[in-house]
């Protein structure tokens, strides 16, 4: 039941997301791809990852008609931790501006992944603080504008930034010579 849900919720938000996208006016001049394509290619994303799910409650709806069918009682702790999981990114919505799109990321990331994923802390840190810095790399190559917070008076996460650019301009040469 619980997989039929998130299929078809997973569906409908493809829909309106695909239906949003549509709504984003295509200049005339620039790049020809527009500031659609990267909705777009999440939205297929989002529809191939309902379509695996799909495929995989099918697989497993065969395996379970050959075994016998156990009633399993709904468990309160699971709507709890919805609540604190909603909770908690409702927070990390209302801090993303002041403190920024790096720190908010890796502190929201950090704190889900030590939740769910308890006792491999090394995991964890890096796991949060590679996708705050390398999204927000690949955000700025975008030109995606993210909140700043903190992290611009910082003359070390200025610092970071170069070195990055630096490293991501000398593989940028090395695959345009290819």
């Amino acid at each position: 039941m619980t997989d039929r849900v998130i299929i078809a919720c997973a569906v409908i938000i493809a829909l309106v997301y695909f239906y949003g996208t549509a709504q984003i006016p295509t200049l005339q001049i620039g790049d020809p791809l527009g500031p659609k394509a990267f909705p777009i290619i999440l939205g297929i994303a989002l529809l191939i990852s309902a379509g695996l799910l799909l495929a995989e409650h099918l697989k497993d709806r065969k395996s379970a008609a050959a075994a016998p069918a156990e009633s399993q009682p709904f468990e309160w702790r699971y709507l709890k931790v919805l609540g604190l999981v909603a909770a908690w990114t409702a927070g990390y919505y209302v801090v993303l501006e002041p403190l920024g799109y790096v720190i908010a990321t890796t502190v929201f990331l950090l704190a889900l992944m030590a939740w769910f994923n308890r006792g491999r802390w090394q995991m964890n840190v890096l796991s949060a603080v590679l996708f705050g810095a390398g999204s927000y790399v690949l955000f700025v190559k975008l030109d995606v504008n993210l909140p700043k917070g903190v992290e611009a008076v910082s003359p070390v996460s200025a610092g970071i930034i170069a070195a990055v650019d630096v490293v991501f301009n000398v593989f940028n040469s090395i695959f345009r010579a290819f």
